[in-house]
């Protein structure tokens, strides 16, 4: 199955992958710098041109735009900014309508964006099926979509016959059907041509440039420095350059698997006409998708930490994981014995205790950040990256009024108890799953506490 796999992210292994660009050089000047050259950085220098059009706009990252989690993730762009409706409901109910509002126009947004410039990049507005593949599945799922029903979502109950009539699986049992708050997108491709649109607008980028530290709005490099009236911080994962900030993320790998592409035969045995995205309803959970050319990519359940918060591209490959996903992958679909993986590859997320992004400020309002997206921030970025804007240029909006923006998620506990916490939080995830979802106590006392950790 993985004989012929090549250990390299399928979004990225691409010959359109534009040339880098220069290295941050000398000394240089700017009205706003951006740390991070993925998704919240790119949205960031892009909405900054179109806002304020007059901005000398400079992005620093320390690889190449797009390589890190931007362009490796699963591809899917969905409307909530909570990390889910039922997250979103535990925290802030009061405000959720709104929440979901802005999240379904952010998404619209990015469609806009990506016929404004012409990004070429597989938009796909097909929604998503959230499958039931255990039987305590289906009454957390009917309770879901009662829940989010009563708050406006268009979002339908499947039986077991209804949804493998469209997508057939003998692991499925039912599904919660949501046929617009997900679109599909080829993530690489999409960074790249964000990218393209900033160039485009005069935003000077400068690739190969990793920012080693920051004082006083002075931003040093191995080779340059850059003085900025204001900053924005889009680091996701990797050290956020404020120390404050340590405690406050995590990384987490998760691993992914594509296949080669279906035959039609292949495709009409498992059907998935409408081409939605899918996730199962587990805690460790699976997602998958087709891709432009029908391969499946096949991604999740097994989010893996490293003491110390470490992050190292050895990581990106784990052989007893990646065997495990294709076993699954066949127990999911076994009319699809024998297709084969062409690409094996891993990336890190940043996790935060209350499963979504997270906003603020340092130097007296001169810098900003944006971190925290727990695994569901394709979409949030554009959001997070308006957070941003707003709050780096003193505006008060909509967005900033709200309490998800104004309040910061609990820290992780330093080493080693934030490992064994975390380490403790999968196993009984994973003894959930395994016990018809009960919850044990530890699990609940986080569910108290309002903590947790996901991916």
């Amino acid at each position: 199955m993985l004989a012929d796999a090549e250990r390299k992210v399928f979004w990225l292994d691409d010959p359109a992958a534009p040339e880098p660009t220069d290295q941050l050089i000398g000394e240089q000047t700017a009205d706003l710098a951006i740390v991070g050259g993925g998704y919240t950085g790119l949205w960031t220098a892009l909405r900054a041109k179109e806002r304020y059009p007059s901005l000398d706009v400079v992005v620093l990252e320390a690889s190449t735009c797009g390589s890190a989690a931007s362009g490796r993730n699963g591809g899917f762009c969905a409307a909530s900014l909570t990390h889910g409706f039922g997250n979103g409901l535990a925290r802030w109910p009061d405000e959720l309508a709104t929440i979901d509002r802005l999240g379904a126009e952010n998404l619209a947004a990015i469609g806009a964006a990506i016929a404004q410039y012409g990004i070429d990049c597989g938009w796909e507005r097909t929604g998503e099926l959230t499958v039931a593949t255990a039987p305590h599945h289906l009454g957390e799922l009917a309770e879901e979509v009662a829940a989010r029903q009563a708050f406006g979502h268009k979002v339908r109950l499947l039986d077991a016959a209804e949804v493998r009539a469209d997508i057939d699986s003998p692991t499925y049992l039912g599904a919660l059907a949501d046929d617009s708050g997900t679109a599909l997108v080829e993530p690489a491709k999409l960074a790249w041509g964000l990218r393209r649109a900033c160039l485009d607008l005069g935003v000077r980028i400068h690739e190969h440039s990793p920012v080693t530290s920051l004082q006083n709005n002075l931003l040093h490099t191995a080779t340059g420095s850059l003085r900025a009236d204001r900053i924005a911080l889009a680091t996701n994962a990797f050290p956020p350059l404020l120390r404050r900030l340590s405690l406050y993320t995590v990384p987490v790998y998760d691993l992914v698997l594509v296949t080669e592409p279906l035959s039609a035969e292949q495709l009409t045995a498992i059907g998935w006409r409408h081409r939605q995205g899918i996730g199962d309803a587990s805690n460790l959970f699976h997602y998958y998708r087709l891709t432009r050319d029908n391969r499946i990519v096949w991604g999740g359940y097994t989010p893996l930490y490293h003491f110390g918060s470490r992050i190292d591209p050895a990581y990106e490959q784990r052989d007893s994981i990646h065997s495990m996903l294709a076993q699954h992958f066949f127990a999911t679909f076994p009319q699809l014995e024998g297709l084969r993986f062409t690409h094996r590859w891993g990336g890190v997320i940043d996790t935060s205790t209350r499963f979504c992004a997270f906003f603020g400020t340092a130097s007296a309002g001169r810098i900003a950040y944006a971190l925290g997206y727990t695994g569901l921030g394709v979409a949030a970025t554009r959001f997070g990256a308006d957070v941003m804007l707003d709050l780096l240029y003193g505006e008060t909006t909509e967005r900033t009024e709200l309490r998800m923006v104004r309040e910061r998620p609990l820290p992780f506990p330093p080493e080693p108890l934030r490992a064994a916490g975390i380490h403790l939080t999968r196993w009984s995830m994973a003894r959930a799953d395994s016990q018809a979802g009960y919850r044990n106590p530890w699990l609940r006392t986080l569910d108290r506490l309002g903590l947790g950790f996901d991916f």
